[in-house]
């Protein structure tokens, strides 16, 4: 699969935020040096030519001038992870990467066109309460066309007050009419883990991995009977990723040793992490669920169940997103959010652009595909 975005908009909410984040790198100052290749002096050749000659001399913004420039330096690597932020824009996404937070209750993903869509909206939030569907193509945010923008952009355009409103125009997969649904912004703090027993099968559903998420997790594996259970299903669909630390937590309840993650940079150079010993740790069979949607940090955690051989992965190719990224801030206060690396599984292997192929492709789908793991486990020898 083709390069897609991994993010969140759980508000909607992208992970847009702390240097621990897939898809999120560190905050760089901008002090490198001149890029071998790149003419500077056409650059300036092309200001002094309009500075000089265009017919309206009193509209020309200087500001917006160098700001469209280095967004056309950035677009064109082709890079759907790489973008500019303006000055405004790149103060927003500087917060923490917490569970709360305000918006219409979604998470969001690019698809291979490059247009922001909706995953998985979670219950009884002002996305689901209006209808709004996994697959839907957000076109329009207030009237803004999303075309050309990146997703921190439009992530930012939905984000709003507690209790105003905002009008999303959406495109519904299979038909050509497009949607205009009002929302209103509320308060979101979901919760990103949900369990139970199913039968004799323990049953741990996470949606994303955010801050509470490792605690969530233990707290579930304490509070489902595993003595009595026979094996677990993980159910990762539809989750688009969220912090390194996280993920190497949850993984760390079920793998007892070795590396986890492995990062790579442009220069060939490579840095791990391994497992973190848990107060609570199961060696049960596992199933991990996975689907198209489940980007990033699921994809990780996926494929070091599977270079483990610790977990059967049974679902449809995953989204493919294994590159992390870096913001490098620029001396007018705004920055550029770059892809520098990718993300490995424990024994190399290139998330992205391919996705993590699962053990058993499904064509089962919601409750059946939770039913073929049931069965799946109560076979198993």
């Amino acid at each position: 699969m083709s390069k897609i975005v991994k993010i969140l908009l759980v508000l909607i909410a992208s992970v847009l935020l702390l240097s621990l984040a897939f898809g999120m790198g560190c905050i760089l100052s901008f002090n490198d040096s001149p890029a071998q290749g790149l003419d500077t002096g056409l650059l300036n050749q092309t200001w002094a030519i309009i500075s000089r000659n265009y017919v309206e001399p009193d509209s020309i913004d200087p500001t917006s001038l160098n700001q469209g420039a280095i967004r056309g330096i950035i677009q064109s690597l082709d890079d759907p992870y790489s973008y500019y932020l303006d000055p405004e824009t790149y103060s927003l996404t500087q917060s923490t990467f917490q569970s709360r937070f305000g918006g219409i209750g979604a998470s969001v993903t690019v698809n291979n066109d490059k247009q922001p869509v909706i995953v998985a909206p979670l219950p009884d939030t002002p996305a689901a309460r209006a209808g709004i569907k996994t697959g839907d193509i957000i076109l329009a945010v207030d009237d803004r066309p999303t075309e050309g923008l990146s997703l921190t952009e439009t992530v930012l355009l939905i984000r709003g007050p507690v209790g105003t409103p905002v009008r999303v125009l959406i495109l519904r997969e299979g038909e050509t009419t497009p949607l205009e649904v009002e929302l209103v912004r509320e308060e979101i703090n979901p919760a990103t883990v949900d369990s139970e027993m199913k039968e004799n099968i323990a049953y741990i559903q996470i949606t994303n991995f955010y801050e509470s998420t490792g605690d969530e997790v233990q707290a579930a594996l304490r509070g489902l009977d595993l003595n009595k259970a026979d094996g677990i299903i993980l159910d990762l669909r539809d989750n688009t990723g969220g912090l390194v630390t996280t993920v190497v937590d949850v993984a760390s309840h079920f793998i007892k040793e070795g590396v986890i993650i492995t990062q790579r940079d442009n220069q060939g150079r490579t840095v791990s992490v391994s497992v973190n010993p848990k107060s609570v740790f199961t060696d049960l069979p596992v199933v991990v669920l996975v689907n198209q949607y489940s980007a990033s940090g699921s994809e990780v955690l996926a494929g070091a169940f599977q270079d483990y051989n610790r977990a059967t992965i049974a679902g449809t190719i995953t989204l493919g997103k294994g590159s992390y990224d870096a913001f490098f801030q620029l001396q007018d206060g705004s920055a550029i959010y770059l892809t520098i690396g990718r993300w490995l599984t424990p024994n190399g292997r290139e998330i992205e652009g391919e996705g993590i192929t699962p053990d058993y492709i499904l064509t089962e789908t919601d409750e059946e595909a939770i039913q073929w793991a049931i069965d799946f486990l109560n076979t198993e020898e």
